[in-house]
């Protein structure tokens, strides 16, 4: 039998990162699931610098845009009933889901 499950959770918006890590927890915490985390894992930050002028003509000016990725990781109990709690949740499309069982 599995004994445990490790969740990494992934999104660009951490709001709603926060809000679907602590919906695990409840879900823990009613049914007295051992729980480690949310770790939080570090932040990746892709950067992409721009010219504002396309035609290269003007002054040396650029615009700096940036996308952080944030990241989550939960170790939770693995049993049949808090799987299934799991996967009824509602799941916001920016936040990436990936469950590994041990």
């Amino acid at each position: 039998m599995v004994s445990k499950a490790r969740i990494k959770l992934t999104s660009t918006n951490k709001d709603s990162l926060e809000t679907l890590c602590s919906e695990i927890k409840d879900i823990a915490d009613r049914t007295g699931a051992k729980m480690k985390g949310p770790i939080p894992l570090p932040t990746k930050k892709l950067k992409v610098p721009t010219r504002k002028t396309p035609c290269g003509e003007g002054s040396v000016s650029w615009d700096h845009y940036q996308l952080r990725i944030h990241k989550r990781l939960i170790d939770i109990s693995a049993s049949d009933r808090i799987m299934r709690s799991l996967m009824r949740l509602a799941i916001p499309p920016d936040v990436f889901i990936e469950i590994s069982l041990k």
